[in-house]
């Protein structure tokens, strides 16, 4: 079995090296590119990670963050020039240095904005994490109310319009807009318009649209590479849809370093 997994992991590392300047890598960045941890505030990239994917830019012909944190976030602690970034599964993007949102998605603002102050009532002990276009309820620290978490959620979104999304330990709101983290990469792939081979690595609920739209884009003639990232919160769905696995981040990282060889 080991050599099975050699060979897989040989062959998908040789097929994204092959030609760098028509492939893209693209990552998660909780899980992936960072450890958990209880404060999401307090998460960082691993050491090492935002120099090596500045390694990566110039190489190769996309290089970019897919994740459900907002673009602000993201671009105060990965900062590498060239790197594309999308945020709040995809509904917010890096563009020439300014922050652009799906515009469908504006006026859901203040509703996200009454439903936190709701959920700061509601709630008390728990994180609530104020996101601008999205909002998420964080339980990681309290497993016991996880079923309060995930109840008042299901009322918010009942009365509010705002749609419920599962995360690692913890539930999330959205505005009711069609956008994720496989949405945004499908897109970005045809803006492009000169990759024929992508990557991307993830570890939760929220990147199997990004595994989605990897395999869409494998079905219109492009060859890809889906990297789980496994954790013992990783769920047993993308790791059946990974192409290759990686443990942790920290595997994550080797993965990406290797793509230097």
């Amino acid at each position: 079995m080991t050599n099975g997994v050699d060979a897989r992991m040989h062959g998908a590392l040789t097929l994204l090296r092959r030609s760098p300047e028509r492939t893209g890598v693209v990552t998660d960045f909780d899980g992936t590119l960072a450890v958990l941890v209880d404060d999401p505030a307090e998460a960082r990239p691993l050491p090492g990670s935002v120099n090596l994917l500045g390694r990566l830019v110039p190489r190769y012909g996309l290089v970019g963050v897919v994740s459900g944190r907002p673009v602000s976030f993201l671009a105060d602690h990965l900062r590498v020039p060239g790197l594309w970034i999308s945020g709040l599964y995809g509904l917010e993007v890096m563009v020439d240095g300014e922050i652009a949102e799906v515009a469908e998605a504006a006026p859901w603002r203040q509703v996200v904005g009454a439903a936190l102050v709701e959920a700061a009532g509601a709630l008390p002990g728990l994180l609530v994490e104020d996101k601008g276009l999205s909002m998420t309820v964080h339980f990681r620290t309290a497993p016991g109310r996880e079923h309060d978490a995930r109840a008042w959620a299901e009322r918010m979104a009942s009365k509010s319009g705002l749609v419920v999304r599962e995360a690692k330990a913890s539930v999330e709101l959205h505005p009711p807009v069609v956008a994720d983290k496989g949405s945004v990469i499908e897109a970005k792939v045809h803006a492009h318009g000169g990759l024929d081979t992508i990557c991307f690595l993830g570890d939760d609920r929220g990147d199997l649209p990004a595994f989605g739209a990897l395999a869409r884009l494998r079905d219109n003639g492009m060859q890809v590479v889906r990297v789980g990232v496994a954790t013992p919160e990783t769920p047993d769905a993308l790791l059946a849809q990974a192409d290759v696995a990686v443990d942790g981040p920290e595997g994550a990282l080797a993965f990406l370093m290797a793509l230097l060889v």
